[in-house]
């Protein structure tokens, strides 16, 4: 199983947790645990780094609950198959992605 079906699986079964940056950071653009939860089902995953050294994770392309493009780091702590860690999510910069937000300009 991939990190993102792993990271999918593990939200749909409510096994999830949120780091305090990503509460942060949540907070930060006006963004809601339950929305970016609830949206990993219908997420796009934009990069996977299954090598990181605190346990693979995924950048993903979901969507807030007013429709707006966001980015989510989704985890699962080295060593463990459980939980999902929800890392980070944000708005991203226009300047920094291309107009879909997918690709990272150099």
């Amino acid at each position: 199983m991939t990190t993102f079906a792993a990271i999918q699986q593990l939200v749909k079964n409510q096994d999830i947790r949120i780091s305090d940056h990503g509460y942060d950071e949540l907070a930060n653009d006006g963004l809601t645990a339950k929305e970016v939860v609830s949206g990993v089902k219908d997420a796009v995953l934009l990069e996977d780094y299954p090598n990181y050294k605190k346990g693979a994770s995924i950048l993903a392309l979901q969507k807030s609950k007013k429709g707006e493009i966001i980015h989510v780091v989704w985890g699962i702590p080295k060593d463990n198959d459980r939980p999902a860690v929800l890392i980070t999510a944000y708005k991203p910069e226009p300047k920094r992605w291309n107009n879909t937000f997918t690709v990272r300009l150099k």
